[in-house]
């Protein structure tokens, strides 16, 4: 039950603090942060797995079960996000307009 309530409040500091780092960020470095935001998903959802290793109780495994889902969750959604983001900065060019400046003779 002790090692519940510290992992609580370990959860509601980082929670906090992680609010208050990223509400501080200029829009102009949101793409940057998601992308480091996905590889801290991508090492949550490995040390949960290594986790589900060790046996358990019941409670622990549907605890680990949701931060894994969540963490799987933000890693897509974060990728997707990311790349939806970055293509707005390609040009984008219509099929076959790079054969007209072209001489046809």
């Amino acid at each position: 039950m002790a090692d519940l309530a510290l992992m609580l409040f370990v959860f509601a500091l980082s929670f906090g603090a992680g609010y208050l780092l990223i509400s501080r960020v200029p829009p102009l470095l949101h793409t940057p942060l998601m992308s480091m935001t996905n590889a801290i998903s991508a090492v949550t959802i490995l040390g949960a797995i290594l986790l589900f290793a060790v046996p358990m109780s019941r409670g622990d495994k549907v605890i680990g079960a949701i931060a894994l889902a969540a963490a799987a969750f933000n890693l897509v959604g974060g990728f997707v996000i990311t790349d939806r983001m970055t293509s707005l900065f390609k040009t984008h060019q219509e099929p076959g307009s790079a054969d007209r400046g072209r001489d046809r003779s």
